[in-house]
């Protein structure tokens, strides 16, 4: 089985500390924080782009002030802020139950078969007397 940084399936295996009340807890918020990025993408993209995005040009004056905020970006600011939140939640519930090892140590890593070397020179190119090691001139 693939080991990953954070996955459903991590929740699934034997050396996963945590109780059924957590597994269940933590398969609630991921949930939750899918749905909420996904919903983040979609207000996001329903937007009018406006141009001069976070405030760089556009003139100026006393008379372009900022428009008031629309829904949708009210829904973006909500959004993200429950984006965030669950992201720091999975992050908590995630420290409170790891094993404390490597994500390596459950997998079956053996280093690889060692090979000789033959002690003879025949892996080298073979040389030409004491001649240097450049192709000889076009003109030649």
């Amino acid at each position: 089985m693939a080991t990953c940084t954070y996955s459903v399936a991590r929740l699934h295996t034997p050396e996963y500390k945590g109780s059924g009340t957590l597994r269940f807890m933590e398969n609630i918020v991921l949930t939750v924080h899918l749905i909420i990025a996904f919903c983040l993408i979609g207000v996001v993209l329903f937007q009018r782009s406006e141009g001069g995005g976070l405030g760089i040009g556009g003139g100026g004056g006393a008379t372009s002030g900022r428009p008031a905020i629309s829904a949708l970006g009210k829904l973006t600011w909500l959004f993200g802020v429950a984006f965030v939140i669950t992201s720091v939640t999975l992050t908590i519930l995630a420290a409170r139950n790891a094993t404390g090892g490597s994500v390596l140590d459950g997998t079956d890593l053996t280093p690889p078969p060692t090979t000789t070397v033959p002690a003879d020179d025949n892996l080298l190119p073979p040389t030409i007397g004491d001649a240097p090691l450049v192709p000889p001139r076009a003109d030649d």
